[in-house]
């Protein structure tokens, strides 16, 4: 830019930043990550704003604003950043092709979603905070990076138009978050909102069902009623709050 700065300078330096919140709060590891979101230039011209690959491997989370990739959409050109393009963009195009309202792509290795992940057991959820995501399903396994695994769940989210946000696990994999928003970066605050509570939430429902196991509770409760069992867990049966949910919040 004639000005010296950067384009896109303000969503880079964002982008950046949750970098590194994500690393330190340990949401991904060293295996990667990736993420993305939505914005559009003065003429209304759509770009995908990325982080490079081995953006965790190479760089341990410490991703500056110039690293930040700017992405011409489906023609996979990088129009700004140092680095290359992650082999996950087939996987980011693929979740925003299904719905146009999809502002922002959050993948990350959080632990506790990953046991669930690697286990090949839906997440039940149980808190208020991650209520909204609703089902929180894991999709069969295709390996990371292939055209496989970007199919499977495009051809997911559109059979089952599933609302947003949402969140998906990736069998042995990792997670997959999906956020609307008023502007990317408003959607990619969300995603990172979702996988910092579903962390939380993952390890409530993991000790909940240690505590069945035990004989200590009879089921998955979420704000003071049982939502599904052990069976249902096994079964594949959707654990989640279908109350109304009230807005606010701490």
């Amino acid at each position: 830019m004639s000005d010296g700065r950067m384009i896109f300078e303000r969503e880079r330096e964002d982008l950046a930043r949750i970098v590194k919140l994500i690393f330190t709060r340990k949401n991904t590891n060293v295996a990667g990550g990736n993420f993305s979101f939505k914005t559009t230039d003065e003429t209304g011209k759509e770009y995908i704003i990325m982080t490079p690959t081995m953006m965790s491997e190479a760089y341990l989370g410490e991703v500056s604003p110039a690293q930040i990739l700017v992405v011409e959409p489906h023609t996979r050109k990088v129009i700004d950043g140092v680095g290359q393009l992650t082999r996950e963009i087939n996987l980011h195009e693929a979740v925003y092709d299904t719905n146009p309202a999809i502002k922002a792509v959050l993948h990350a290795h959080s632990p506790h979603s990953m046991f669930w992940a690697t286990a090949g057991l839906d997440m039940p959820n149980l808190t208020e905070a991650t209520q909204k995501i609703g089902y929180i399903p894991v999709l069969d396994f295709e390996p990371n990076c292939s055209p496989e695994l970007a199919e499977l769940v495009s051809d997911y989210m559109k059979k089952e138009q599933l609302a947003l946000p949402n969140m998906l696990l990736l069998n042995s994999h990792g997670v997959l978050i999906s956020a609307p928003g008023a502007s990317g970066i408003e959607a990619i605050h969300k995603a990172l909102q979702i996988l910092d509570t579903t962390e939380w939430n993952a390890e409530i429902a993991y000790k909940q069902t240690i505590f069945q196991s035990l004989g200590l509770l009879d089921g998955f409760y979420s704000k003071g009623r049982q939502v599904g069992t052990l069976e249902d867990l096994k079964k594949h049966t959707p654990i989640y709050n279908k109350e109304e949910i009230f807005a606010g919040g701490d």
